[in-house]
């Protein structure tokens, strides 16, 4: 039986956490706006564990006269801002060995699902690669999260990446706007800043989530070599020294550098992290340093 994609005691300490923006979208609302008390044009959806500094009025106290555990009572609010985690699923992804990027990139996907779900926000899935594939929506409450967490596990990588073309359907598929969490390398034969830099001209909060394995960064190998694209196929044979491995690297290091520029640039958040870094370190680290999640 293959493993779960998150583990019980790592979706524990999720739960405290909400996903934050940085926009305000005109007439919306976020999933962490919402009421955890009774009144007019609420809906009561759900229930969530109670953690040290909650509001003790918004206790379940029928629950805990049964149960002797404190549940919160969760309420909705309508109308609510879209978060859409697009999943890069080409075959680049695949690199980085045992950690493979794709692993990584599902795994977060399914962080941020899980504290998403947990704050009754609405989420879309979206798969990625050259098109936009079939998308995955889930809302209403943790319950949901299992058959989200199945959605991941059967996604398998291939093919190549067409930023402008992910770009364009985006705009047609999603015309309200919201919060545009991409989870991806970056690797494309095309041009990846345009594109995200047109999503956010038209009205998208983007928060970036660049994954690298750590030869994507400094590339282990010496010697003559020959190197095989992931995507095209493309063969190309190069001498590989420690003078061109540092060109290599200051390169590499220069185009994240650019894509955080354009995510700032444009109201946005941009965050990197190689293969080897946890997803817990990664959530509860960097993602909460920047109030991605908090």
């Amino acid at each position: 039986m293959p493993a779960p994609l998150l583990d019980r005691t790592f979706l524990e300490r999720l739960e405290r956490l909400t996903i934050h923006w940085l926009k305000s979208f005109p007439g919306l609302v976020g999933g962490h706006n919402t009421s955890r008390f009774s009144g007019a044009g609420q809906e009561f959806l759900d229930h969530r564990h109670f953690h040290h500094g909650d509001d003790l009025r918004a206790v379940n106290w029928r629950a805990y006269m049964r149960l002797e555990k404190l549940f919160l009572k969760m309420f909705q609010v309508e109308p609510r801002v879209p978060v859409r985690i697009l999943i890069d699923s080409s075959a680049s992804m695949l690199t980085g060995g045992d950690a493979s990027k794709f692993d990584s990139a599902r795994r977060l996907a399914g962080a941020l699902s899980y504290i998403g779900l947990v704050r009754l926000e609405t989420i879309a899935l979206q798969p990625f690669s050259e098109s936009l594939w079939d998308s995955y929506l889930c809302g209403g409450g943790r319950h949901r999260f299992a058959p989200a967490a199945d959605f991941l596990s059967r996604l398998e990588a291939r093919g190549r990446t067409s930023f402008f073309e992910v770009a364009r359907e985006y705009a047609s598929a999603y015309p309200q706007r919201g919060l545009l969490i991409m989870i991806s390398d970056f690797l494309a034969e095309d041009d990846c800043e345009k594109p995200l830099q047109y999503l956010a001209d038209i009205g998208h909060e983007l928060l970036l989530l660049h994954i690298w394995a750590e030869e994507d960064r400094v590339p282990p190998w010496s010697g003559e070599l020959e190197l095989i694209d992931a995507e095209s196929g493309a063969r190309l044979e190069m001498s590989f020294e420690d003078d061109v491995r540092s060109l290599y690297t200051g390169r590499f290091d220069d185009y994240a550098r650019g894509l955080r520029e354009l995510a700032m640039r444009k109201g946005g958040r941009y965050l990197g992290f190689s293969t080897r870094t946890p997803v817990e370190d990664a959530i509860f680290g960097p993602l909460s340093q920047v109030q991605a999640v908090s």
